[in-house]
């Protein structure tokens, strides 16, 4: 093709912007029918702290010396103890696990994590492959639903783990599907504000749930699966018949006529009179990614540029995950009321999102990112003081500031790694990131257990992660107001002609 022609075509970037533009919004629906399934993606992720949940038991003969004194259940003979709760609200009283080794108890819990780790590594591609983002998300959330559903049928503790393996599983790709099918369906004005609507329904999904639970429980934990899961089954059917696939995606499979119907779609939906000439668009003959399992992790490993990117991103959102899910792993040794620490901690995650919502577009998100994680990790070390230097309160103010930091970092790593990588590759990449954030939330569970003894192993190793792996942003390019590109070698080509952004 002739250098006189090139200006000609009209990239996918160019086309999406030209079809948003008029005055109505009614083309945010469908990104925003997406973004709704994290409030399911919250629910399954944290349901087990209910149904799992040791309930309270009290002495049947009050005046039973032995029985009061006593901290635990398992040394008492069966008729002189009762559990304050029905049998069944829990796994724990319904099978009698209360005696149990702790590995026993937490195995549920660990399948479903288990299940998210080997699901995306599994899954993730084939949104960038074979399936597309709207297909995968819709059987994600189709298999995430239909094992909650699985679950309420378990007649041990041996099949309610496998259920909740494979409800890890189908759940790995659910958010990061969402999040780049809702970002790749808007334009460049949009894709920041959808983003951010996901968190809020994360939080909200978080928030439901503790209302849920409560209003179910003098009943069957059975229930509130039941409750969570079937109208996750009902979106997934909405989602299929609604929503439009990536036209992104679409084109970078050489599906040009697709690509363009989906695009008219969502110009009538704006009110929008179509007068780009669709003929002009850029498009590829052959798909530009090969449809293996494993090709873009390939594609990924194989560019210097990618890798490099890759490697940091991962390396923060471990330090990342670490503090997000170990700081706040202690509400449930408070004694307090379950139902309302949860609820609690769910809303702390508020101020989070609203910070994302200024900071990603009007703040670098490589300084951004550095600040914050600095900020999390002093203040994580500042909780290893002892009372009498800094005030109890003070600490607990401190501590909800680290967990804030981490938050909103959370929330930053996920957007700037959608603009760090190619419709090509972006949902890989993605699922690769959300799996370093949760093997930081794998092993935090352990130095919570060791730092009980010592505040080091937990506070201290929380800190230093985060503030460690905060430093490896300085190998990230910066990516706001830039276009997100489609293919590897347009992303190439942007940083051939503009290397100080990023070094091959």
């Amino acid at each position: 093709m002739s250098d006189e022609a090139s200006p000609l075509l009209l990239s996918i970037d160019d086309m999406i912007e030209s079809c948003m533009t008029g005055h109505r919004i009614l083309h945010l629906l469908p990104s925003l029918l997406v973004t709704i399934v994290w409030i399911f993606d919250a629910q399954q992720t944290f349901i087990s702290v209910f149904t799992d949940a040791e309930p309270k038991w009290h002495c049947q003969n009050p005046n039973d010396p032995i029985c009061i004194s006593s901290l635990s259940p398992c040394n008492l003979d069966k008729d002189s103890w009762a559990w304050d709760m029905p049998t069944d609200s829990s796994v724990v009283s319904e099978w009698d696990l209360q005696c149990s080794a702790p590995a026993l108890v937490s195995l549920p819990a660990s399948a479903f994590f288990m299940g998210c780790l080997v699901g995306g590594l599994l899954l993730s591609t084939l949104a960038d492959s074979i399936f597309g983002r709207k297909r995968l998300l819709v059987f994600s959330c189709l298999a995430m639903s239909m094992a909650g559903i699985s679950a309420v049928f378990s007649p041990n503790i041996w099949i309610y783990s496998a259920t909740r393996f494979i409800c890890g599983f189908s759940r790995a790709t659910v958010g990061t599907c969402a999040m780049v099918l809702c970002t790749e369906i808007v334009g460049k004005k949009w894709r920041e504000i959808v983003s951010i609507i996901s968190y809020v329904w994360f939080t909200l999904g978080f928030l439901s749930l503790p209302m849920i639970a409560y209003l179910c429980r003098m009943m069957s934990w059975r229930f509130l699966y039941l409750l969570t899961s079937i109208p996750s089954l009902c979106y997934a059917v909405l989602v299929y018949f609604i929503v439009p696939e990536s036209p992104r995606w679409l084109l970078v499979r050489g599906r040009k006529d697709e690509a363009v119907q989906t695009l008219k779609k969502i110009a009538t939906l704006n009110g929008n009179l179509i007068t780009s000439n669709f003929s002009k668009l850029q498009c590829f003959d052959e798909p530009t990614c090969k449809t293996g399992m494993l090709s873009t992790m390939k594609m990924l490993w194989e560019r210097k540029w990618a890798r490099r990117r890759l490697t940091a991103i991962m390396t923060i959102s471990f330090g990342v995950g670490l503090s997000y899910f170990g700081m706040p792993l202690n509400v449930g040794n408070l004694g307090s009321n379950l139902y309302l620490i949860v609820a609690l901690n769910a809303v702390a995650e508020f101020p989070a999102t609203l910070l994302t919502f200024f900071l990603v577009g009007k703040i670098n998100r490589r300084s951004s990112l550095f600040a914050l994680t600095t900020i999390s990790g002093i203040c994580s070390l500042f909780c290893l003081m002892n009372n009498d230097i800094i005030p109890e309160r003070v600490q607990m103010v401190v501590e909800v500031v680290s967990f804030f930091g981490a938050c909103t970092c959370c929330d930053i790593i996920l957007i700037y790694t959608i603009e760090l990588f190619p419709t090509c590759v972006r949902n890989s990449a993605l699922a690769l990131i959300r799996q370093a954030l949760v093997l930081g939330g794998v092993l935090a569970p352990v130095l919570v257990v060791k730092g009980r003894n010592n505040k080091f192993w937990s506070f201290g190793v929380f800190g230093l992660a985060i503030c460690c792996c905060g430093l490896f942003t300085v190998c990230l390019p910066e990516t706001r107001v830039r276009t997100i590109c489609d293919t590897m070698e347009e992303e190439e080509f942007k940083e051939a002609n503009n290397p100080a952004r990023d070094e091959n």
